[in-house]
This record gives structure tokens, sequence and C-alpha cells, in this order.
């Protein structure tokens, strides 16, 4: 690549658990002859998703490529965080490629487009897609997006009901600013899962947007990269439930940090994040856990009831054996203490 040319950078968008984590990973394992860099968003100050991606990294995307940027959401703090980090990727030698920037499962992607007008990149970086991941399952089950025809059956019977949801409000957002859209987990759907849910993606798209089917990650990059979209100079195209507010808040969403004992038998844990998920609304836990004679450290992964755990790298020798979980729900629906005494007592039983 020419110095003169500008950069591209893919955004990859997303709910909470639709498996951003998983493309990057098989975008870097498969770049397609790119050098690539990332950075990673999160929400919650434990960087899960950074620490996965830097696990597997590879000569064409090496772990000092990859950057992290926790505990904000990265277009409200593109003069202290965004840009530094876009200008220190580029200063690498050699200078990446194309950029893939994995945003927080909360963020709205058009604030985000609006920084690529910051003066400091413009004329240096172009938005060549936004990708957006839609989780198949979770869609055909209207946990984001309301059951178009159940609402407006009730909306006849009474004007004053008011179905949107700040799940509903992000999942749309987000599905209004793609260029292409990943329909994941198609395998847990099933077929009449997966029509249902491109039935709901149709419903909210503003505009005609093509929609993927894959499973764990596995995409041709040809199909998501390169697109030269200029999404940046196109931003009409794009409506978002908060165009004209001057910034967005994220106060409906929060998360909390719980550090877990150790584990006799990870089911213990399983059952107590579904518990949590069935009872109290808790969208998303991940992090990691210590099981009692394991000389590995177990990652876990859960969205809503479903949960997912694999052992993914031997505890390091300086490395501190603690299991810590980010759990990240609606505001009103954190209650730290249920959540502690819940992982907390499946863990005591586990001892017992």
């Amino acid at each position: 690549m020419s110095d003169l040319a500008k950069l591209p950078v893919t955004v990859i968008t997303g709910f909470l658990g639709s498996g951003k984590t998983t493309l990057v990973r098989q975008l870097m394992q498969n770049p397609g002859g790119r050098r690539l860099a990332v950075i990673v968003n999160e929400f919650g100050d434990v960087g899960v998703d950074g620490e996965i991606l830097k696990g597997c990294a590879i000569p064409e995307c090496p772990a000092e490529n990859i950057m992290e940027l926790s505990n904000g959401c990265i277009c409200c703090t593109v003069a202290d965080d965004f840009i530094p980090t876009i200008e220190a990727l580029m200063a690498l030698n050699p200078r990446p490629d194309h950029i893939l920037i994995e945003t927080s499962g909360l963020a709205l992607p058009k604030p985000l487009l609006k920084a690529f007008d910051w003066p400091d990149i413009r004329s240096r970086i172009t938005v060549d897609g936004v990708i957006a991941l839609a989780d198949a399952e979770a869609v055909a089950a209207g946990r984001f997006a309301p059951n178009v025809a159940a609402v407006d059956a009730q909306r006849l019977a009474d004007d004053s009901i008011d179905h949107e949801t700040p799940l509903s409000e992000v999942f749309e957002d987000q599905i209004a600013c793609a260029d292409i859209i990943l329909l994941t987990k198609p395998d847990l759907a099933g077929p009449e899962g997966v029509a249902k849910a491109r039935a709901i993606i149709a419903a909210e798209s503003p505009r005609p947007i093509p929609v993927i089917e894959v499973t764990e990650g596995v995409v041709d990059p040809r199909i998501i990269l390169g697109l030269e979209a200029a999404a940046e100079d196109d931003m009409e195209a794009r409506p978002s439930h908060h165009d004209g507010a001057d910034d967005h808040e994220h106060d409906d969403f929060d998360s909390i940090v719980v550090d877990i004992p150790e584990l006799s038998d990870p089911a213990d844990l399983v059952h107590a994040i579904e518990g949590l998920a069935r009872d109290h609304n808790i969208l998303r836990i991940k992090g990691y856990a210590v099981v009692t004679g394991k000389p590995m450290r177990l990652l876990v992964q859960a969205v809503g009831a479903r949960v997912r755990h694999q052992f993914d790298r031997a505890w390091k020798p300086d490395e501190a054996r603690i299991g810590r979980l980010v759990v990240i729900a609606e505001h009103d629906d954190i209650d730290a203490g249920i959540i502690r005494t819940a992982l907390g007592a499946a863990q005591a039983q586990a001892a017992e």
C-alpha cells in the first residue's frame, strides 16, 4: 500500500454475544494477504475479548497490532483514546494494510463513523465498510427487536403502548448503519428461526442490505473486506435513533466485575449463570474461571442463558489464579448483591 493511500478500516458491530470476537479471530487467521491491526472496544474494564485475540496473534497480525480500549465508548473518547490509538497503529513498521475495529456490543456505530471526520485522520483513513453481526437465534426469539405483528395488533387496541426498549434501539441502529449483515449461529436457530430472523432484519433495514449466514465466524474475507464503502461520506443513508443529538448515553446499561472462587465443577457455574439470565434478565457474562486440579484457564462466554466454556490456555507462572467475570445487563437489572450471591453460592456448592 502506498503511504499516500487512505488506510481502510472495517467497523464490526453487533449486539452482545453475536460473535464479533470469533469473526475477528477468523479474519486474523485468514487475512486474505493483508497485514491486519485490531482495535477492541469493550464494555467493562476487564479486557476479555482483547486477551482472546492476543492469544491467537500470528505474523500477519502480531500482538503489538492489537490494541484495547476498555471501559469507555470508543466514540465518546475520540480525542483522548481513539485518535491516539489510530495514530499509533499507523506509525507501526511495517504499517498495517487494514484495521479492524471491534466495537462494544452496546455501541452505536454511527457516532463512531462521525469520528472519522476529525481533521487529524480524515485525510489518512477511510471506513471501508460497516459489518453488523446478528445472532439468528436471539433475533428470531424477539430478544432485541420487537415482534412486529404482535406489536401492530396490540397498538390497534391501545395507541399509547410503547414497545421501544434500549435493546431494540441498539439493534436497529446497528442494522441501519451496516453495509453487510452477518447472521450468526444459524445452526442454533434452525431453518425456521433463520427465516424469522431474516424477516425481522428486513423489516428494520432502511435499505436493501446483504444478509449472509455465518457459522463460527467463517467467512471469505473477500466478501467483507475491500468494500470501499467510504461510509464516512455516506452518513445520510444510515439513519439512527440518535440523529440530531449532540451526544449519546449508555446509562441504559451497566456492568459489574465479579471475582469468583475456584470451581470443582464448571456445571455449577453454568447453572448459576442460567438462573441469572432467566430470573434477572442478565444479558451477557464473560470472563475466566479457575477449576480445581486443572492447569488451564476456563474461558466462559454466556449470552443470556446460553453458556459456552472451554479451557483456552495454561495459567502463566506469574499470573494470579483468579476467576473473574464481567456481568452486563440493562441498568435496572444490575443488582450486585443478587449477582454476587448467585455466583458465590454456585461455588460454595461446588466446594462441598
